[in-house]
Order: structure tokens, then C-alpha cells, then sequence
């Protein structure tokens, strides 16, 4: 029982209030801070903190039980190991490696030892697709960890977790550099240039560049630019979403790390455009350990142009991956559960606070910095009419060079597939697991949004994959990740898990799978947000593509 001094409780909470603000938005951080003291949020915390904000103990309670990185219960161990489970990571070795640490630990995942020191906890991506298995223990992260390396770890932790020789993150082969990765600029070159530019002259440039949101969606940049830009509000907010979850995809963590300023260009520049004074970068709760260094080149950005006149705050999700859809982002800024909300109103006009709001990628933001520096036509010198500039690519999977690659839209995915090393695949997954599985025989096609579109990520899929495994490791993620607000992705992705496990086991009749595609193709259509209707692609795709190899482990029908 976790015995706690009232009085202190409440002067630490004034002191958060101090830190994030005496209002309802203040909440998460806080809960984030409180935990990190405490190591869990006992009622008593939840009652308190729910009275130094005026808000109800069961608006905390409601927020606390959805993050998966809040925990209610008091067995919680010093150090929380926590294992990547996506399917990147499972190419590597994840289960020989999960094994190993419960044989070590003599616990089962989702336990805790008895001495409360190791927690064991599976977690959804952690961004490090091109080097696993990777875990997470609290906010250090490790790669490449390989079963052999368990015992050293566990001792590190009791020893006071030193790092010793333990393989700690790289922060990708850069495998393939173009025209942003490589872009020669000084800091400060492209908010310089557009501080001397009327905002209606810095969206005219984007306009020109016909530059499509990098975060998958591909909306034109420009457009929700102008459409923010024209609304009549004196309080207007720009939001950078580095809510990084879709598994397989781990750029936007690179270009955090190797492209910091023209990130922060990015923003400043974004929010002259359309009128915004205060600005939130909203980093995923896996990349804690990016947030010390992202703060000082914040600080040292807005030391060095003081005449910005932007504050721009970095907030930490809570290990919701539908945080990520733009409205529930939002919400979880203001202090709630991510779920998205009913559109319209969209956020350009009813955002934070109900004021006009950009919301836009990493990688978008980077892209404006370089079209105001170096102008439009340079940017359009690439790419496709429809797809112009070039494509941080997440590449993953079974080929010879994973890593990161800038090139350009337009490419076949067999040219695609000669550049990483994966001549030999069987199919590739693009887009995370929320994008499409491509056979051997759409090798043609092309990247881009007139065709195969994509937020970054490729995974390679070998001759010897188990498309049936792929499809399930994709389905437990949704139905694990699913907010559950809406009927169909609530009930719809554990139907369709619940499928592909029959089909595993031999259980499955064709007519059986036959309505879990039509269950699928309904909740493309009838799902609130992009979570729920892109959720079935995966399983749809390789069901498609791969019937063969499925229904060879089919018992007759019932």
C-alpha cells in the first residue's frame, strides 16, 4: 500500500500547476510527472490532482486508463521492460528474445517479480524497425538485443542500470541521401527568408510547390494553410504531430534527431503563415529519451531568434497510437482521451481550444522550410506532376539495407526493391500496418499518391514469410490499439483477429472468411476515423494476394 504524505502531494501538485498551467490541458504532463515520482497513480493521487484542476476524479480516472503508459496498480517494477511486438521486430528474433528474459526473470509478460524491481510488458512499435528486437526499459532504449545479452542487461538494471556494453540506439543507416537530406543550408537560412514574407506569400510558395501532407493523408499543405490563415481568431495554435506509432515507420525519429533546425524552421515558419503565437510539438511517449535534446535545440532556436514571436511547447503522448489521427491528438493536448472527434468542424477552423489549428508531420514541416529557402521549382524538380519532391522511405524487413532512403516519387516498387537490396521479395508491406500488402505480381506500380500511396514506411516480406502470421501480428496491433469509441473497429478487428487465429489453426471455413472480408470492406466505410477504416487493409491485401498460402491450412467447412 502505497502511503502517501497529503500536504507534500498537494505542493507538488501547485508546483506542476506553476510548471504546465492552472488549466484542464495541464493534466496529462502532470500525471506524467506524478508517475514518474510515484511510479503509479494510486486514487488518492487521482482524487488530488482531479481537485487542484476543478475537474471530477472520474475525468482523471477516464484519462489514465486510456494511455497504456499510466498504470493504476501498485505492482509496478523499478525497472518496466518493455518489448517491441510488431512485425518488424518479430523478423528478428522478438520471441526467442521474450522468452529468454521470462526464463531469467522467472516471470510471464505482464507480470512483475517479487521484489518489485522488473516489470515485463509488451509494447506496440518503438520505432526501431531497421535494428531489432528493440525493448524499452522506463526511457532508455536498446537495439539489436539478441537473447545472449538478457543476463547482462537484468544486471545493468540492479546495478543502477549502467550502460556498459550494452547496444544502445544508432539512430539509422542512412542509406540513400537527396536533395533534404542533404540540403546544404545554414540554420536559420529559411525563417530568415520568411520573416521578410507577407504569410500569404509564404502559402503562395507552398501553393506553387503542390506539396502534400508527409504524414500519409497527402492533404495539400497549402490549403490548410489558407484555411487557417483566413479564419477571423486573434488566438490561433500549430501543432507538429511526432506521434510516430505506425509500426515499421521510424523517420520522423531520425529527422527529429539529424534535421532539428529546419524542423523548428518548419514551425516557425507554418505559424507566421497562418497567424499562430503558441506552437506544440507532441512527441511520442516511446522517444522520451529524444526529449532532452529536442528542449535544448528548442531553447537554443528561440534564444537565438528572440524576434519569433512564438512560444512553442513539447508535450508527450501516453502510448496511444491513435493519437496520431489530427483530432485526437488534439484532444489529448487538451487534456483528455485521444479519440477523435466527429468532422466537420475540422481542426483548421475548431482545433485546440476551439481555435483555428494546423496540424501537420515531421517531415511536412521540413519540406516548407527548404521550399522557402530554396523555392518551389526546386522542389517540384522531382517526383511526379501529382507527387512532387522527393520521400523519406522507413525500409525494414527482409533486405539487404535497411534504413532510411530519400528518393523520389515516381519509382516502381521493383526499382524500389533493387535500391534497398530486396529483389527476392514476396510481397512488401507499404504504409505500416495501416497501408496495403503488394504482391510480386503489382511490382510495377508506382510510389505515389496517383497510385501506391505512403507515409514513409516499406516493409520487405521474404519468400519464406508466413503472410498469415503477417496478418495477424497487424490485427492484434489494431485491436489492441483501436480507442473503441466506434462500433465498427471496436468490434470488427477482434472479429477479424478472432478469424485469422481459426485460420491458423485449421478452423476456418472459406465461407467464414469470405464474411470476414465483407466485415472488413464495412468497416472501411462505416468507422468514425482513419484508425478504423484503414485497419483492415493489411488483412484484405494478403488475403487477396495470398489466398493460396492461407487456405492451404484450411479444415473442411463446417
Amino acid at each position: 500500500m502505497q502511503t502517501l504524505d497529503i500536504p507534500k502531494l498537494k505542493d507538488e501538485l501547485k508546483s506542476l500547476k506553476t510548471k504546465y498551467g492552472d488549466n484542464r490541458s495541464s493534466l496529462i504532463p502532470m500525471l506524467q510527472d506524478l508517475q514518474r515520482n510515484y511510479r503509479y497513480l494510486s486514487g488518492t493521487i487521482i482524487q488530488e490532482t482531479a481537485h487542484s484542476l476543478g475537474i471530477h476524479p472520474v475525468e482523471v480516472e477516464g484519462v489514465v486508463s486510456f494511455y497504456s503508459f499510466f498504470k493504476r496498480e501498485q505492482q509496478q517494477g523499478k525497472f518496466i521492460i518493455r518489448l517491441c511486438q510488431t512485425i518488424s521486430c518479430n523478423m528478428v528474433g522478438k520471441e526467442r528474445l521474450a522468452k529468454q528474459f521470462e526464463n531469467e526473470l522467472n516471470i510471464k509478460f505482464g507480470e512483475t517479480t517479487k521484489d518489485n524491481l522488473f516489470t515485463l510488458e509488451y509494447t506496440s512499435c518503438l520505432g526501431m524497425c531497421d535494428q531489432g528486437p528493440a525493448i524499452l526499459i522506463n526511457d532508455q532504449l536498446f537495439a539489436k538485443v539478441t537473447p545472449d545479452m538478457v543476463p547482462e542487461i537484468i544486471d545493468h538494471c540492479k546495478k543502477g542500470f549502467i550502460k556498459g556494453n550494452l547496444p544502445i540506439i544508432e539512430m539509422s543507416d542512412t542509406q540513400k541521401k537527396g536533395p533534404i537530406l542533404q540540403h546544404s543550408l545554414t540554420p536559420g537560412d529559411s525563417i530568415t527568408k520568411a520573416e521578410k514574407m507577407d504569410p500569404q506569400d509564404i502559402i503562395n510558395e507552398i501553393k506553387e510547390s503542390k506539396l502534400l501532407g508527409r504524414g500519409g493523408a497527402g492533404f495539400p499543405t497549402a490549403l490548410k494553410w489558407q484555411f487557417a490563415h483566413d479564419e477571423k481568431s486573434s488566438e490561433k495554435y500549430v501543432v507538429c504531430n511526432a506521434d510516430e506509432g505506425e509500426p515499421g515507420t521510424f523517420k520522423d525519429r531520425y529527422l527529429i534527431h539529424d534535421q532539428t533546425d529546419l524542423l523548428l524552421e518548419g514551425i516557425a515558419i507554418a505559424a507566421r503563415a497562418i497567424g499562430a503565437k503558441k506552437g506544440f510539438i507532441y512527441l511520442r511517449g516511446e522517444y522520451g529519451y529524444l526529449k532532452l535534446f529536442l528542449q535544448e535545440r528548442l531553447d537554443s532556436f528561440l534564444t537565438k531568434f528572440k524576434n519569433i514571436d512564438l512560444n512553442i511547447e513539447i508535450r508527450m503522448g501516453g502510448g496511444a497510437y491513435i493519437c496520431g489521427e489530427e483530432t485526437a491528438l488534439i484532444q489529448s493536448l487538451e487534456g483528455f482521451r485521444g479519440e477523435p472527434r466527429n468532422r466537420p468542424p475540422y481542426p483548421v477552423d475548431t482545433g485546440f481550444h476551439g481555435k483555428p489549428t494546423s496540424v501537420n508531420n515531421v517531415e511536412t514541416f521540413i519540406a516548407t522550410a527548404l521550399i522557402i529557402s530554396k523555392g518551389a521549382d526546386w522542389f517540384k524538380s522531382n517526383g511526379t506532376d501529382k507527387s512532387t519532391g522527393t520521400k523519406i522511405f522507413s525500409v525494414s524487413g527482409d533486405c539487404e539495407k535497411p534504413g532510411i532512403y530519400e528518393l523520389p516519387f515516381g519509382l516502381t516498387i521493383s526499382e524500389f526493391l533493387k535500391e534497398v537490396g530486396g529483389e527476392d521479395a514476396k510481397g512488401i508491406q507499404v504504409g505500416g500496418a495501416a497501408g496495403i500488402c503488394i504482391s510480386k505480381e503489382e511490382f510495377n506500380r508506382t510510389i505515389g499518391y496517383e497510385d501506391v500511396s505512403t507515409g514513409g514506411s516499406i516493409i520487405v516480406f521474404g519468400q519464406e514469410r508466413d503472410m498469415l502470421e503477417v496478418a495477424i501480428n497487424f490485427m492484434e496491433f489494431f485491436a489492441e490499439e483501436s480507442c473503441g469509441q466506434c462500433t465498427p473497429c471496436r468490434e470488427g478487428n477482434v472479429k477479424i483477429l478472432d478469424g485469422l487465429y481459426k485460420l491458423k489453426n485449421g478452423k476456418c471455413s472459406t465461407s467464414y472468411l469470405r464474411e470476414l472480408v465483407k466485415l472488413g470492406e464495412t468497416m472501411q466505410i462505416a468507422s468514425k476515423c482513419g484508425l478504423g477504416q484503414s485497419s483492415p487493409n493489411a488483412f484484405l491485401s494478403i488475403v487477396k494476394n495470398y489466398k493460396h498460402e492461407i487456405l492451404g491450412r484450411m479444415a473442411e467447412s463446417n
